[in-house]
């Protein structure tokens, strides 16, 4: 049955009210990621010689420099039954201070690894990391320890400042946290998307609209750049960032929101060929699930939590894009993003039925296309201003947290629109 917007809040809203919490680890290994299920289709990718397969397998047998031996070295050893690639694993693995890794090599290579143990337990104690510490937690079947992990670092600081409107979960660690829902829910049952349920379905066409438009072409395989403040081009973070999107997938292949990311996640030309996404692309991968084509979603993605918006011509390579972000105005120009300050021009920007009109100090914009909707950036948070589209009357609106106003016109509105703060 495919979950629908309104099954899965529904469902969230009821589920730690109807049961009571237990964090007991109750799986044998592999704990983590490798259900019964994802390693028979894994092998089976094996036996098929399937491209994501044929190129992991290149790199591990190549004696390629693996960006996370542990972690490649250890998938290899389950997907082929391979023990003499778990014990090259486990050997890194004992002198290594990377407790996620150890955690895997731990897992994942039993009955090799049993003498890991006090290492991981040692890891697991010094790691600052909480997604490690919850991994390593897992792998050793500490319930207490994931407890307090879940609700310390999840409950307590990420997912309350992603209720406050703040920006918790940067690009580059939504992966590790993919990788907590997966291992926490697969050992007890326990689904943190509870404690955010309208985050998680928003999320996946916010993803999407981030991206920039056009393809960064890499030795190794093309990629998508998310956006990131500042504009930088950062091929590991944009690695993770397709990982974060399979992974999620993975997790509810039913949830329409995540069928999207996948129809938007399969096109070999972006498949993982290096040595650092190359094992994240054979691990959470799946062609054989179906996706919808995301040409279908909404140019315009609004995050009005955390006052983000993208915006986009079309879903083409070289279509204009703008985003506002922490604070920050890019366009995409001339095959690069570029930040451009709200308040240098009185630039009024077109997407189809929608304008975005920087406006960080008062004045008379221009709205010279019809629109339906308009979204005001650069206003002080959480500030009240009066708005004045000509010939419409009056009214006053409030800027979100990131100083976003959002004004809706259903039939259609073309002419001057004044902004102003509300009189005293």
């Amino acid at each position: 049955m495919r979950t629908t917007r309104r099954s899965f809040v529904a469902l969230a809203a009821s589920t730690l009210a109807a049961q009571e919490e237990f964090f007991d680890i109750y799986r044998d290994p592999p704990r983590l990621f490798l259900t019964p299920q994802r390693l028979r289709r894994l092998r089976r990718d094996r036996e098929r010689r399937v491209a994501r397969w044929a190129q992991f397998e290149a790199l591990v047998r190549g004696g390629a420099p693996i960006t996370e031996p542990g972690f490649a070295l250890a998938l290899y050893s389950q997907v082929a039954r391979d023990e003499e690639a778990a014990r090259k694993a486990v050997a890194w693995a004992a002198t290594a201070d990377d407790a996620r890794q150890i955690a895997l090599v731990y897992d994942w290579c039993l009955p090799h690894s049993e003498a890991l143990k006090p290492r991981l337990e040692e890891a697991h104690r010094r790691s600052t990391d909480p997604r490690a510490k919850a991994i390593a937690a897992i792998a050793l079947g500490d319930g207490t320890g994931l407890a307090g992990v879940v609700r310390g670092w999840w409950r307590g600081e990420v997912a309350s400042a992603l209720k406050a409107g703040r920006n918790a979960i940067a690009r580059r660690d939504l992966y590790g946290v993919c990788e907590v829902m997966h291992a926490v829910r697969d050992n007890t049952g326990i689904d943190l998307r509870d404690d955010l349920p309208a985050y998680f379905l928003e999320l996946p066409h916010l993803l999407l609209g981030s991206y920039y438009p056009a393809a960064f072409p890499a030795p190794e395989n093309e990629y998508r750049m998310p956006a990131v403040k500042g504009g930088a081009i950062d091929l590991t973070v944009a690695a993770l960032s397709r990982a974060a999107e399979l992974a999620m997938v993975a997790f509810d292949t039913n949830l329409t929101e995540n069928q999207y990311l996948q129809g938007w996640a399969m096109h070999d030309r972006f498949m993982l060929r290096g040595a650092f996404g190359a094992p994240y692309e054979f691990l959470w991968a799946n062609p054989y699930q179906p996706g919808l084509s995301y040409d279908l979603l909404p140019t315009v993605a609004y995050d009005a939590r955390a006052g983000r918006l993208f915006a986009r011509s079309s879903w083409k390579d070289g279509a204009d894009w703008l985003g506002w972000l922490d604070g920050e105005l890019q366009v995409f120009v001339e095959g690069k993003p570029r930040v451009v300050a709200p308040g240098a021009a009185r630039m009024v920007y077109h997407f189809g039925d929608v304008a975005v009109v920087p406006a960080p100090r008062p004045g008379r914009f221009d709205i010279r296309d019809e629109v339906k909707t308009v979204y005001l950036i650069g206003l002080d948070a959480a500030s009240r201003y009066r708005i004045e589209p000509d010939h419409r009357g009056k009214n006053e609106a409030k800027a979100d947290v990131g100083g976003v106003i959002r004004l809706e016109f259903p039939t259609g509105f073309r002419g001057g629109l004044t902004v102003a703060p509300p009189r005293a």
